[in-house]
């Protein structure tokens, strides 16, 4: 009965050592739309917002239902609690062109002092970020409209991501 029990515990620790000398070949995993994250990320967006781009770019456009053959272009709709983005991917599954629209976001450093300076005794109310993606050129537009406090009074103001006015 030793001899069984000593022989399962020997044949088990060679079966491991030899395990762990196998050697798997490296993986390599890139985004399709990696011009597209490129193109509209940057630091300062807020975190929500920099998420659901990237599962826009990560998304698998063949493997899931709407995919056929037929069609050269789709349109699929991806939404949180305070945005969503309409994305058209082409048939291989390449971002062509997105709009995105998101509410009460953080908004960028740059976009903040440009209001502080200009409206400084103001109060932030709402603001709605739009984004719109073209592929062809990689051109992107991002604009901020806010919506500022200062007692009673409001007004609304719209910007570019580099704090310039509109």
């Amino acid at each position: 009965m030793k001899k069984l029990i000593f022989g399962l515990i020997g044949f088990s620790l060679s079966l491991a050592i030899y395990a762990q000398n196998q050697q798997l070949p490296a993986v390599e995993i890139t985004a399709v739309n990696y011009k597209y994250l490129s193109t509209v990320d940057t630091e300062d967006t807020d975190l929500t917002v920099q998420k659901l781009e990237e599962q826009v770019a990560m998304y698998d456009l063949k493997s899931s239902d709407l995919y056929n053959d037929v069609y050269d272009t789709y349109t699929v709709s991806f939404y949180i609690p305070n945005g969503a983005i309409l994305a058209a991917y082409d048939k291989n599954g390449e971002i062509l062109r997105t709009i995105e629209r998101f509410k009460d976001v953080k908004l960028p450093k740059k976009v903040r002092e440009a209001l502080g300076t200009r409206y400084p005794n103001w109060n932030f109310e709402k603001d709605v970020y739009h984004v719109t993606y073209f592929s062809k050129g990689a051109k992107v537009k991002k604009q901020y409209k806010v919506k500022l406090t200062n007692n009673d009074q409001v007004i609304r103001v719209k910007l570019d991501e580099t704090g310039d006015f509109l």
